[in-house]
């Protein structure tokens, strides 16, 4: 069992979210773009895909949409929020 103090939850936590809400606003951009493609906004789940944390290599799919993205930064983040 891990030894996980309440400063390591709340930090893990804050830097999910974070991931979360920036992986969001590339898939609501992406929804926007398309939208005469899709039938309601927000019907399908958003996946995020770290294929290569060291290089950043990030694809973000909803639905039949796939953005590729390349930031070492986040890749890390969602990474470690992971574990």
């Amino acid at each position: 069992m891990s030894d996980l103090t309440r400063r390591d939850f709340v930090r893990n936590s804050a830097v999910t979210a974070a991931s979360m809400t920036v992986i969001g606003a590339i898939a609501a951009d992406t929804a926007s773009a398309h939208s005469a493609d899709s039938d309601a906004a927000g019907s399908e789940p958003v996946v995020a895909y770290v294929s290569d944390p060291r290089k950043g290599e990030i694809s973000v799919m909803k639905g039949k949409h796939e953005v590729k993205l390349r930031d070492r930064k986040l890749a890390q983040e969602i990474v470690r929020a992971a574990r």
